[in-house]
Protein backbone atom coordinates (compact mmCIF):
# COMPACT_ATOMS: atom_id res chain seq x y z
CA UNK A 1 0.00 0.00 0.00
CA UNK A 2 2.87 2.49 0.94
CA UNK A 3 5.21 1.57 -1.83
CA UNK A 4 1.73 1.98 -4.21
CA UNK A 5 0.97 5.28 -2.66
CA UNK A 6 4.74 6.59 -3.07
CA UNK A 7 4.67 5.46 -6.96
CA UNK A 8 1.01 7.51 -7.03
CA UNK A 9 2.59 10.41 -5.22
CA UNK A 10 5.97 10.42 -7.37
CA UNK A 11 4.58 10.12 -10.57
CA UNK A 12 2.23 12.85 -9.67
CA UNK A 13 5.31 15.18 -9.00
CA UNK A 14 7.27 14.71 -11.82
CA UNK A 15 4.98 13.65 -14.44
CA UNK A 16 5.99 10.32 -15.56
CA UNK A 17 9.85 11.15 -15.93
CA UNK A 18 12.91 9.97 -14.32
CA UNK A 19 13.97 12.31 -11.93
CA UNK A 20 18.39 11.71 -12.90
CA UNK A 21 17.92 10.82 -16.39
CA UNK A 22 14.59 12.64 -17.30
CA UNK A 23 13.28 8.95 -19.30
CA UNK A 24 10.17 7.77 -18.95
CA UNK A 25 9.68 6.61 -15.65
CA UNK A 26 6.87 4.76 -13.26
CA UNK A 27 8.23 6.42 -10.30
CA UNK A 28 10.87 8.65 -8.69
CA UNK A 29 13.39 6.54 -11.09
CA UNK A 30 13.51 4.73 -13.97
CA UNK A 31 14.99 0.91 -13.73
CA UNK A 32 18.22 1.86 -15.03
CA UNK A 33 18.76 5.08 -12.86
CA UNK A 34 17.37 2.56 -9.80
CA UNK A 35 20.14 -0.54 -10.99
CA UNK A 36 22.91 2.13 -10.66
CA UNK A 37 22.50 3.24 -7.00
CA UNK A 38 25.35 2.36 -5.32
CA UNK A 39 24.57 0.34 -2.96
CA UNK A 40 26.75 -0.67 -0.38
CA UNK A 41 28.32 -4.73 -0.90
CA UNK A 42 31.70 -6.63 0.15
CA UNK A 43 32.30 -6.69 4.27
CA UNK A 44 31.29 -4.31 6.62
CA UNK A 45 31.50 -3.06 9.96
CA UNK A 46 28.88 -4.07 11.81
CA UNK A 47 29.55 -1.01 14.29
CA UNK A 48 30.18 1.85 11.64
CA UNK A 49 29.43 0.22 7.89
CA UNK A 50 32.85 1.15 6.69
CA UNK A 51 34.61 -1.57 4.57
CA UNK A 52 35.96 -4.40 7.15
CA UNK A 53 38.54 -7.03 6.86
CA UNK A 54 36.29 -10.37 5.33
CA UNK A 55 34.99 -12.26 8.24
CA UNK A 56 36.29 -9.51 10.69
CA UNK A 57 33.00 -7.96 12.83
CA UNK A 58 34.20 -4.68 13.61
CA UNK A 59 36.82 -2.72 11.20
CA UNK A 60 40.17 -1.75 12.94
CA UNK A 61 38.74 2.05 14.17
CA UNK A 62 35.54 0.28 15.99
CA UNK A 63 38.15 -1.96 17.47
CA UNK A 64 40.38 0.72 18.87
CA UNK A 65 38.10 3.32 19.81
CA UNK A 66 34.20 1.80 20.16
CA UNK A 67 31.94 4.13 19.18
CA UNK A 68 28.86 4.88 22.02
CA UNK A 69 26.46 3.88 19.05
CA UNK A 70 26.24 -0.11 18.66
CA UNK A 71 25.58 -0.54 15.16
CA UNK A 72 24.55 0.70 11.65
CA UNK A 73 23.27 0.24 8.73
CA UNK A 74 24.13 2.42 5.61
CA UNK A 75 21.68 2.06 2.57
CA UNK A 76 23.93 3.54 -0.43
CA UNK A 77 27.52 4.76 -1.11
CA UNK A 78 27.24 8.71 -0.71
CA UNK A 79 28.20 8.92 -4.50
CA UNK A 80 27.13 9.50 -7.63
CA UNK A 81 23.94 9.29 -8.43
CA UNK A 82 22.95 8.90 -4.68
CA UNK A 83 24.77 11.93 -3.86
CA UNK A 84 22.68 14.08 -6.37
CA UNK A 85 19.41 12.15 -4.39
CA UNK A 86 20.82 13.52 -1.31
CA UNK A 87 21.22 17.12 -1.91
CA UNK A 88 18.14 17.05 -4.36
CA UNK A 89 15.97 16.25 -0.66
CA UNK A 90 18.55 18.20 1.46
CA UNK A 91 19.09 21.89 -0.35
CA UNK A 92 16.15 21.66 -2.84
CA UNK A 93 13.47 20.59 -0.65
CA UNK A 94 12.51 18.06 -3.33
CA UNK A 95 10.11 15.87 -1.02
CA UNK A 96 8.97 13.65 -3.26
CA UNK A 97 12.08 12.20 -2.90
CA UNK A 98 11.85 11.14 0.29
CA UNK A 99 9.61 7.71 -0.09
CA UNK A 100 11.94 6.55 -2.46
CA UNK A 101 15.42 7.06 -0.33
CA UNK A 102 13.16 5.80 3.09
CA UNK A 103 11.90 3.51 1.35
CA UNK A 104 15.28 2.22 -0.11
CA UNK A 105 16.67 2.34 3.48
CA UNK A 106 13.64 0.39 4.94
CA UNK A 107 14.87 -2.33 2.39
CA UNK A 108 18.43 -2.29 3.55
CA UNK A 109 17.70 -3.12 7.16
CA UNK A 110 17.85 -6.89 7.71
CA UNK A 111 15.14 -9.06 7.90
CA UNK A 112 13.52 -9.06 12.13
CA UNK A 113 15.55 -5.55 12.34
CA UNK A 114 13.59 -3.87 15.46
CA UNK A 115 13.42 -0.73 17.79
CA UNK A 116 11.55 0.47 20.02
CA UNK A 117 12.27 4.41 19.17
CA UNK A 118 12.97 6.07 15.72
CA UNK A 119 14.55 9.44 16.61
CA UNK A 120 15.60 11.38 13.12
CA UNK A 121 18.67 13.42 13.95
CA UNK A 122 17.80 17.14 14.76
CA UNK A 123 18.24 20.21 13.83
CA UNK A 124 18.54 23.36 15.79
CA UNK A 125 15.76 25.83 15.64
CA UNK A 126 17.52 27.98 13.42
CA UNK A 127 18.09 25.80 10.98
CA UNK A 128 14.63 23.88 10.96
CA UNK A 129 13.60 27.82 10.41
CA UNK A 130 15.72 28.44 7.38
CA UNK A 131 15.27 25.36 5.84
CA UNK A 132 11.68 24.59 6.72
CA UNK A 133 12.16 20.76 7.19
CA UNK A 134 14.13 18.24 8.31
CA UNK A 135 15.98 15.09 6.06
CA UNK A 136 15.90 13.30 8.87
CA UNK A 137 12.49 12.99 9.81
CA UNK A 138 11.50 12.98 6.11
CA UNK A 139 13.56 9.33 5.92
CA UNK A 140 12.06 8.21 8.99
CA UNK A 141 8.27 8.72 8.08
CA UNK A 142 8.40 5.56 5.66
CA UNK A 143 10.91 3.35 8.24
CA UNK A 144 8.41 3.92 10.64
CA UNK A 145 5.78 2.41 8.36
CA UNK A 146 7.42 -0.26 7.56
CA UNK A 147 9.22 -1.74 10.74
CA UNK A 148 6.50 -0.23 12.84
CA UNK A 149 8.90 1.67 15.28
CA UNK A 150 7.76 4.46 17.18
CA UNK A 151 8.14 7.81 15.28
CA UNK A 152 9.56 10.06 18.28
CA UNK A 153 11.20 13.43 16.85
CA UNK A 154 11.01 15.29 20.02
CA UNK A 155 12.79 12.82 22.07
CA UNK A 156 16.03 14.77 21.89
CA UNK A 157 17.03 17.95 20.65
CA UNK A 158 19.77 20.87 20.49
CA UNK A 159 20.64 22.19 23.31
CA UNK A 160 23.29 24.46 21.56
CA UNK A 161 23.43 25.59 17.71
CA UNK A 162 26.59 24.56 15.56
CA UNK A 163 28.08 25.27 12.44
CA UNK A 164 27.18 22.88 9.82
CA UNK A 165 29.58 19.54 9.52
CA UNK A 166 30.01 19.74 6.38
CA UNK A 167 31.70 23.28 6.58
CA UNK A 168 34.85 22.01 8.99
CA UNK A 169 37.43 20.05 8.44
CA UNK A 170 37.36 16.02 9.60
CA UNK A 171 39.35 16.55 12.98
CA UNK A 172 36.97 19.52 13.87
CA UNK A 173 33.56 18.38 14.01
CA UNK A 174 33.65 15.98 17.10
CA UNK A 175 34.62 19.33 18.84
CA UNK A 176 31.79 20.71 16.81
CA UNK A 177 28.33 18.70 17.81
CA UNK A 178 30.38 17.97 21.71
CA UNK A 179 27.43 18.83 23.93
CA UNK A 180 24.90 19.84 21.27
CA UNK A 181 22.03 17.36 21.99
CA UNK A 182 20.01 17.02 25.17
CA UNK A 183 17.59 14.09 26.61
CA UNK A 184 15.15 15.07 28.95
CA UNK A 185 13.29 11.67 29.02
CA UNK A 186 14.18 8.12 30.63
CA UNK A 187 14.98 5.56 28.30
CA UNK A 188 15.95 3.12 30.59
CA UNK A 189 16.14 -0.19 28.68
CA UNK A 190 15.16 1.07 25.39
CA UNK A 191 16.43 0.61 21.90
CA UNK A 192 16.81 3.31 19.78
CA UNK A 193 17.34 3.92 16.08
CA UNK A 194 18.79 7.33 15.18
CA UNK A 195 18.14 8.08 11.52
CA UNK A 196 19.81 10.21 9.34
CA UNK A 197 20.94 11.17 5.26
CA UNK A 198 24.35 10.92 5.64
CA UNK A 199 27.39 9.93 8.23
CA UNK A 200 30.82 11.02 7.24
CA UNK A 201 33.05 10.96 10.28
CA UNK A 202 30.22 9.65 12.58
CA UNK A 203 30.99 12.58 14.87
CA UNK A 204 27.03 13.74 15.17
CA UNK A 205 25.96 10.11 15.68
CA UNK A 206 28.48 9.66 18.20
CA UNK A 207 27.26 12.43 20.17
CA UNK A 208 23.60 12.21 19.56
CA UNK A 209 24.22 8.00 20.96
CA UNK A 210 26.25 9.27 23.90
CA UNK A 211 23.85 11.55 25.52
CA UNK A 212 20.56 8.50 24.44
CA UNK A 213 22.93 6.21 26.74
CA UNK A 214 23.44 8.56 29.38
CA UNK A 215 19.36 8.84 29.61
CA UNK A 216 19.29 5.08 29.69
CA UNK A 217 19.13 3.85 25.93
CA UNK A 218 20.59 0.10 26.27
CA UNK A 219 21.16 0.41 22.24
CA UNK A 220 21.86 2.57 19.43
CA UNK A 221 21.73 2.16 16.12
CA UNK A 222 21.94 3.81 13.20
CA UNK A 223 20.05 3.84 9.99
CA UNK A 224 21.51 6.23 7.67
CA UNK A 225 20.82 6.49 3.96
CA UNK A 226 24.46 7.26 2.51
CA UNK A 227 27.56 6.12 3.88
CA UNK A 228 31.12 8.44 3.16
CA UNK A 229 34.30 6.75 3.24
CA UNK A 230 37.28 8.29 5.22
CA UNK A 231 39.87 10.40 3.53
CA UNK A 232 42.89 8.04 2.96
CA UNK A 233 44.55 9.87 5.66
CA UNK A 234 41.87 9.63 8.13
Amino acid sequence: MLGRLARGLAAAAFGGTCFLCRGAAGGVLCEACEADLPRLAGPRCARCALAAPEGAAQCGRCLARPPAYDATIAALAYEFPADVLVQALKFRGELALAPLLGGLLARALPPGTRADVLLPVPLSGARLRSRGFNPAMELARPLAAATGARLEPRLAGRVRDTAPQMELAYAARAANVRGAFGCARDLEGAEVAVVDDVMTTGATLEELAATLKRAGASRVVNWVLARTPPPADA
